[in-house]
């Protein structure tokens, strides 16, 4: 058992780098509260220099949680580690509210971090809290054709979701979120709380089967310990299918996809025969995505549907924003002219139409921001290459540039990324989190497109693909 091992912490930290500090979120529970005095063990002993906040997110959602993150804060000025609460401030959903939640706790964990120069944060999941999701997603698979879907192979069941959770993250292609207790169940934690003589908060909403994980941990509460031994060995299995895809799509995307110019995917029409559909139809419905612009890959079986008509021949259709236009020389992906974004002030930082980075120089007062439109991409000089300009013209249209630009005789006419700000292509549906296991095909897509390079992750021996 992990709770009689003398050196609890060495196992669990010493396979990541802590090089650049850790932020530690702490609610107050069992879970946190030891991850936090076993992370400080590790580093007292390890890396003494390295720098360790204490993050307590206080959603605000019932009473006693500000008291909770003082307890928090008295326990930490305690052991000499640094401490801060984040409010999340603000109206809060009516429906929606542990997602909403969940999306609230690590933007504020990620602000603490970026104050600090910290790239790293740690969270307390358990093996527990693993077995939970593997559950969740299981029920919500079998309200979905689970047994037809099983055919087909654990990683291709509700966007590979099986997997459960990642043991790191890559939030908002900046910090990496690491999980180094999904070892570890929960009783071994209050365990070696009870030896430190440390107690812990229990949230009322943990047991509150209004919502599904309780109503799930109250399930496995009383089953046997093989039926979340099972979950934990589903998952296991999942994420080694998951990654081993995410690796043949990658292969796939490297062999057969390119960018003729912004905004313009071809792929090669030899990608169809390629050998390996699974692999195949797993890059297309990434390079969709990111074409789209949309932050979700595209279902499942629409995308096979369409990967079989592409096999038929020619045509020309749309799925997730993106226009899939095959032709003699290749398959092109694009974003549709539809729905694109209208004319509105540019913000720093910000992602615009869910495909670019906007920064903005100093001089970007009052930018207005829009795409170029196909007017305004007439102007522009098209090389006719192998690509037909009309296909280059009809992505540029789609590629933001400043109203100013063109409206403006005396600036550069219609040029997408006009001076004032700069836009960078993210890989869309990893922009916001990254699973490890999708680290190889996301890379694969940055490269494709321009993206920022993905950070190196924390995880000594993990590669990035």
């Amino acid at each position: 058992m992990l709770a009689t091992e003398p050196d609890l912490s060495t196992r669990l930290f010493s396979h990541i780098d802590f090089t650049h500090g850790a932020v530690a979120a702490v609610s107050g529970g069992s879970d946190s509260t030891a991850l936090l005095l076993l992370l400080k063990q590790h580093l007292d002993r390890t890396a003494p220099s390295a720098k360790l906040l204490a993050v307590t997110v206080d959603h605000g959602l019932r009473q006693g949680s500000a008291a909770e993150a003082q307890a928090v804060a008295k326990l930490c000025a305690e052991r000499g580690i640094a401490h801060r609460t984040m409010v999340w401030a603000g109206s809060k959903p009516s429906t929606g509210l542990p997602a909403a939640a969940r999306e609230a706790r690590y933007r504020l964990l990620a602000e603490a971090a970026r104050s600090e120069g910290i790239g790293l944060i740690v969270t307390g999941h358990t093996a527990d809290d693993q077995a939970e999701t593997v559950l969740m997603r299981q029920t919500r698979e079998e309200g979905r054709e689970f047994a037809e879907m099983a055919s087909r192979g654990l990683a291709e069941m509700g966007g590979r979701g099986l997997a459960g959770m990642a043991p790191a993250t890559l939030y908002d292609w900046r910090e990496w979120i690491v999980r180094p207790l999904l070892g570890t169940r929960r009783a071994a934690l209050r365990d070696f709380l009870r030896r430190e003589h440390v107690g812990w908060v229990d949230d009322p909403t943990n047991i509150d089967e209004t919502f599904e994980r309780p109503r799930v941990r109250a399930a496995l509460a009383g089953e046997s310990a093989e039926h979340m031994e099972g979950a934990l060995l589903l998952a296991g299995q999942a994420a080694i299918e998951r990654s081993q895809l995410g690796a043949g799509a990658a292969d796939l995307i490297h062999r057969f996809a390119s960018q003729p110019t912004t905004g313009l995917i071809r792929l090669d029409p030899r990608l169809l025969s390629a050998g390996d559909d699974r692999a195949a139809i797993y890059a297309f419905r990434i390079l969709l995505a990111t074409a789209g612009g949309v932050p979700f890959l595209p279902d499942q079986a629409r995308s096979e549907a369409l990967f079989d008509r592409l096999k038929a021949g020619f045509l020309c259709a749309t799925l997730s924003r993106t226009v899939v236009d095959f032709r003699r020389i290749g398959i092109f992906l694009r974003r549709e002219a539809r729905g694109l974004p209208a004319a509105a002030a540019a913000v720093d930082n910000t992602i615009w139409d869910g495909r670019r980075h906007i920064t903005l120089n100093d001089s970007s007062s009052g930018l207005l921001i829009a795409p170029l439109g196909s007017a305004a991409v007439k102007r522009l000089a098209i090389d006719d290459g192998e690509t037909p300009a009309s296909l280059m013209r009809a992505a540029l249209a789609a590629e933001p540039t400043s109203r100013q630009a063109f409206e403006n005789p005396g600036l550069p006419q219609g040029e997408p990324g006009s001076p004032g700000f700069a836009a960078r292509p993210v890989v869309s549906p990893f922009a916001r989190f990254l699973p490890s296991f999708d680290l190889a095909p996301a890379r694969a897509v940055a490269e494709l497109i321009g993206a920022s390079p993905l950070p190196a992750p924390p995880l000594r021996g993990h590669s990035a693909g």
